[in-house]
């Protein structure tokens, strides 16, 4: 399917691994030049080595892939990527937000600062990179956003209250923000509530798990595949796939949604 995105420009966080990547990944394959942002630069480096190659291969004009190295987090991270400059015209017509989650454990362990910290990461993060784009968009009449958020946003996980609750925060916003005006003028911002994916994320929830329970990673993964309709674990291509869909032309009448992928695991109708 042509999804009608070749030559726009999208940014990516997180995108030097997992779920971040994948959707980079299917993005520049759908023609579209991207600016792909991770905290360290070797990593980065390495994925954009990949991103290009899977530009050229997918025919035709290879998107173009730029790298900017920072931490996305603070206000001097996004002045780092918010200078990119991708050549005349160049504005982001996608925004796909991603920050990696705060640690699981017992809340009362965590102080003010993790919660603050987490809110920051996982909340006004993805606030504030919606605010510096969103009326540009619209001006433009096209525009993408898409949260990459998690599942516990419909189902709480009980070892991850920092990002149950900073997730929920974001969720609430974009809610409110998808259907105001922005929504007839050609912008649509949407959340993606990964379940149990193959991820450094997901691995390090396990070893926690297993350092919990006194099992073995194994254990608890094989565990966590029986939970699973599908019987396994998502992969970041399947997930990219579902980004650059949102992403597309066909997507224009889907607005302010939480779109679950996780291979069935929530048991809810609603």
């Amino acid at each position: 399917m042509d999804l009608g995105i070749a030559g726009k420009w999208a940014l990516v966080c997180g995108a030097s691994k997992g779920l971040g990547y994948g959707c980079a990944a299917a993005l520049v394959q759908a023609g579209v030049n991207v600016v792909v942002n991770a905290r360290s630069a070797e990593p980065l480096a390495a994925a954009c080595a990949k991103l290009e190659a899977l530009a050229k291969a997918a025919g035709g004009t290879p998107a173009r892939v730029i790298p900017a190295a920072a931490d996305i987090t603070t206000p001097e991270g996004r002045e780092t990527v918010f200078s990119v400059q991708g050549g005349p015209g160049f504005e982001f017509d996608i925004v796909v937000t991603n920050a990696g989650g705060p640690p699981p454990g017992d809340f009362r362990d965590w102080d003010r600062d993790a919660w603050v910290k987490a809110v920051d990461a996982n909340m006004l993060t993805p606030i504030e990179l919606i605010k510096a784009t969103v009326d540009r968009m619209a001006a433009r009449g096209y525009g993408r956003i898409v949260n990459i958020t998690s599942s516990s946003v419909k189902a709480p996980i009980d070892i991850l209250g920092l990002s149950n609750g900073a997730r929920s925060g974001l969720t609430g916003f974009v809610a409110g923000l998808a259907r105001t005006d922005i929504a007839a003028r050609g912008v649509t911002i949407n959340n993606i509530l990964p379940g149990k994916f193959d991820t450094d994320r997901l691995a390090s929830s396990r070893a926690f798990a297993a350092k919990k329970t006194g099992k073995s990673e194994e254990e608890i993964a094989n565990g966590q595949k029986r939970e699973i309709p599908a019987r396994r674990f998502g992969t970041p291509e399947e997930f990219g796939a579902l980004c650059a869909f949102l992403c597309s032309t066909h997507a224009s009448y889907i607005t302010g949604q939480n779109l679950l992928i996780d291979g069935g695991m929530y048991p809810g109708t609603y």
